[in-house]
């Protein structure tokens, strides 16, 4: 027997190679980047060859891992939540072709917004493609659950949603490993228009996913997930999904036996689960973390007028993320706070590495931009959307991956002049590229300013696809040479850049400025290992 301190997104990255795992996809973003790199870094993925490159985004990993289950093999693919936005158009059509070799989706949601534009809860895209989806309430169920989702994904020819969230993602615990099965074997779909979604296939395949949807509530690799303990007293039952389940029993250890459970980690369950319990409280109380999917569901199930409580009463916080604290005082629980830490250092806004190129940037692009006026600059998402932080408060925009573009050429539609967006090298490849192409061909009077670091920096520094690419790609586009201008943002050459971005600005067209120069950090790894191996 094997076990392993892991992180929740590193044992579901070691469950998926010990299922047999052919091809690992994703794109970095926080808290589900640890997945890839873990299986990056793993000797035996390594030995084994597994595919484990990262993708240019979300949509390309979510269809290069489609690609891979209809040659027959194992695939997985991770995003947090609002990448499952970009991969939804795959996602939710590859329920209607349905799968070859097993696939698993993982989507790492974010609530309390640690480090997203928005709070999501992915089991609504599970229960709207229509397939199952399971939420782990520990790292060893995270872990065992990987197994079951490779096998039902193979046994209904479905792809199987894993939700996760950031506690879970990025808290450690022990876990006890498999036997490890081999990979599947090269095997194309034995129905040649499986994959063919013309509007009279995909209507017959569409009826069968009503049908599989059903009857995979009744599967033992779904239902064993979920699981109902009675207890002595009758007043209050609690319904806990996922991770709220440990809060739960953080609080109860000693009155556990009193109160009668329903644990939910897997969807969809029957509605028999949800009368059960129904039938022997009073009132229920639902925990669960996102959204208020089971609530609005259990409120469409009973209608007998029992009282339930949970985010939709304000008896649980409609936003942010669950801890023991919350679950307390909704079971009207004495709330143990600790003892006060007394502030010891001062509370300090974010800002950038000391020596970030996108600081320098900043600086002259805001006294480039002065004679203008504000609210003419569209950012982006990445380490460089602090340069809306003081002293720089030069951003006006951040949305979606790729957005600052596209909001640039409406603005220019407008009527406002100039208008410039800002994007990071590894935002371009996502998703700046069509914006760009659509300026090109519309010639919209914009100034994309292309900040490149090297890497996909806020994130870690993981791999930019768009690395020694972007003047070709620029290029390629159809961007005019005479307009695509190359700076290295350091603070000698200050008025230099200026002077190039005001003459950019001005000019009644497409162009683009190449602000270029290693991310700081990733320039620190790189000379330290070069170091080491000298």
């Amino acid at each position: 027997m094997t076990k392993l301190l892991l992180l929740g997104d590193e044992a579901i990255a070691q469950a998926a190679i010990d299922a047999g795992l052919s091809g690992m996809y994703a794109y970095p973003g926080t808290p589900s980047t640890e997945i890839m790199e873990y299986i990056q870094s793993s000797n035996e993925a390594s030995v084994r060859n597994i595919h484990r490159e990262w993708s240019s985004n979300e949509k390309t990993a979510m269809e290069a891992a489609l690609g891979m289950s209809y040659a027959g093999k194992r695939a997985m693919v991770a995003m947090k939540h609002v990448g499952l936005n970009v991969a939804s158009d795959c996602f939710i059509n590859s329920a209607i072709t349905g799968v070859n070799g097993g696939m698993v989706v993982v989507s790492a949601d974010d609530p309390s917004m640690h480090s997203s534009q928005n709070e999501q809860d992915s089991r609504f895209y599970g229960k709207f493609a229509m397939v199952p989806c399971f939420e782990p309430s520990n790292q060893q169920e995270a872990y065992d659950m990987i197994f079951d989702a490779f096998e039902a994904s193979e046994k209904y020819k479905i792809p199987v949603l894993l939700r996760i969230t950031t506690r879970l993602a990025h808290s450690r615990s022990s876990v006890i490993l498999k036997r490890t099965i081999p990979e599947k074997k090269l095997c194309l779909p034995e129905d040649p228009l499986q994959y063919i979604l013309l509007p009279a296939i995909a209507r017959k395949k569409y009826k069968t996913l009503l049908a599989t949807y059903e009857a995979i509530k009744f599967d033992i690799r779904i239902s064993k997930y979920n699981s109902f303990k009675d207890g002595r007293k009758r007043d209050l039952g609690i319904i806990a999904c996922g991770i709220a389940y440990n809060y739960l029993l953080e609080n109860i250890e000693d009155i556990v036996d009193d109160i009668p459970i329903l644990k939910i980690s897997s969807y969809p369950f029957h509605k028999d689960l949800i009368k059960d319990i129904a039938h022997r409280c009073k009132e229920i109380l639902i925990l669960e973390e996102g959204y208020p999917v089971v609530e609005e569901g259990i409120r469409g199930i009973l209608d007998d007028g029992i009282n339930i409580y949970g985010r939709l009463d304000g008896t649980v916080p409609r936003d942010g993320e669950l801890n023991p604290a919350i679950v307390a005082k909704a079971l009207g629980l004495p709330v143990n706070c600790g003892r006060d830490i007394p502030a010891l250092v001062k509370m300090r806004p974010p800002s950038f590495c000391k020596g970030c190129g996108h600081a320098d940037m900043f600086t002259s692009l805001a006294e480039a931009v002065k004679p203008f006026g504000a609210g003419r600059v569209f950012s982006d998402i990445g380490c460089y959307t602090l340069g809306a932080m003081p002293p720089y408060n030069a951003i006006s925009s951040c949305v979606d991956m790729g957005a600052s573009i596209t909001m640039a050429i409406g603005a220019a539609d407008a009527g406002l002049f100039p208008s410039i967006a800002v994007i990071g090298d590894s935002t371009f490849t996502h998703s700046g590229m069509t914006g760009m192409l659509d300026a090109v061909i519309k010639n919209s009077p914009i100034t994309i300013l292309i900040s490149d670091n090297s890497t996909t920096g806020m994130t870690g520094g993981q791999k930019s696809q768009a690395t020694g690419r972007i003047e070709q790609i620029c290029k390629g586009i159809g961007v005019e040479s005479e307009h695509l201008k190359i700076i290295i943002p350091l603070h000698k050459n200050h008025d230099e850049n200026v002077r190039i971005m005001r003459e950019e600005f001005e000019y009644k067209g497409v162009s683009v400025i190449i602000s270029s120069r290693e991310c700081i950090q990733t320039a620190k790894r790189r000379k330290s290992s070069e170091t080491s191996n000298d």
